[in-house]
């Protein structure tokens, strides 16, 4: 086998020097819901390289199967033993080399469209939020193959059922992952305390030191606990817990943003406008839209 060549990146060039792409080099709109495709099917016409590179909009998973693989992850090299998993989130800069006949899968999901996995409300949000390359049990395995044949197909109900498809999938990636798929009962107490803390009071969820005080820890101590337990500081899961119930109000109440806000605590309607949009990359008018007839 021929040695696999050296796919440079450094992490201190500008970001105009690292290519941007929509997929896999393409520069237009993105073409379908969502896209799967083998490896041999991109890979082959490029003479299985790859070259360093990254999405700016767009969430990769891959199933490699059978091959060998290379890869760059953020400038750091990776050898890939199949079955594997690669979780790509966007910006992520990685680079592949592949031996022929490399057999697996991409799906490359639009992050805008799938908010409900990649949003930080999102229960999977933390673990898909980070790089990672684990193994591929064989749910994995049938479930890529059984999103690959609906997305081959023109049936009814393709949207939904490549919807479910994916969201199904990626869930189990997810759970896959150390210390992302455990339950409460796993959870420090005093993580378990906070939760239930924050969603009984978020009105006055700003004040996390408050929290820290009435669990008798310090600040510094609670968000190390909750970064363990919940992959996300004590801060952000205030934050992305209050968005979360925000995008419930507007979807199932005629509240306006700006009650909702009030009733979030958010003084400021624009402040909490700019929060939301932060988080789920709509304003709340344009999130409420979309599940509007």
């Amino acid at each position: 086998m021929d040695a696999a060549p050296v796919i440079w990146y450094f992490s201190d060039m500008t970001d105009t020097l690292i290519p941007s792409w929509n997929l896999y080099g393409e520069v237009a709109a993105f073409p379908d819901y969502l896209h799967i495709e083998r490896v041999v099917d991109r890979a082959a016409g490029l003479d299985w390289t790859i070259a360093a590179h990254r999405h700016l909009h767009l969430h990769q998973v891959f199933l490699l199967s059978h091959g060998d693989i290379r890869m760059t992850l953020d400038g750091a090299a990776v050898t890939v033993t199949p079955p594997a998993v690669i979780n790509l989130p966007r910006g992520t800069v990685h680079g592949f080399w592949f031996s022929a006949g490399t057999e697996g899968y991409v799906v490359t999901l639009p992050v805008d469209d799938f908010a409900d996995l990649f949003a930080a409300p999102s229960e999977t949000a933390g673990p898909l939020g980070r790089v990672f390359v684990g193994a591929a049990g064989g749910g994995v395995v049938s479930g890529f193959d059984r999103l690959a044949a609906v997305h081959a197909g023109q049936g009814r109900f393709r949207r939904t059922r490549l919807r479910a498809g994916a969201t199904g999938l990626l869930a189990l990636i997810a759970e896959g992952q150390p210390g992302d798929g455990a339950d409460r009962a796993a959870l420090d107490p005093r993580v378990q305390r906070f939760q239930d803390m924050v969603r009984s009071n978020l009105a006055q969820a700003a004040d996390m030191a408050e929290f820290a005080q009435q669990l008798g820890l310090s600040p510094r101590h609670l968000n190390r606990l909750c970064l363990a337990g919940t992959g996300m500081t004590a801060v952000r899961y205030i934050e992305a817990t209050r968005m979360r119930e925000a995008c419930r109000l507007l979807v199932y109440t005629r509240m306006t943003a700006q009650q909702i806000g009030y009733q979030l605590g958010f003084d400021d309607p624009s402040y909490f406008s700019r929060v939301f949009q932060r988080n789920l990359a709509l304003s709340p008018t344009a999130y409420r839209a979309r599940f509007e007839g």
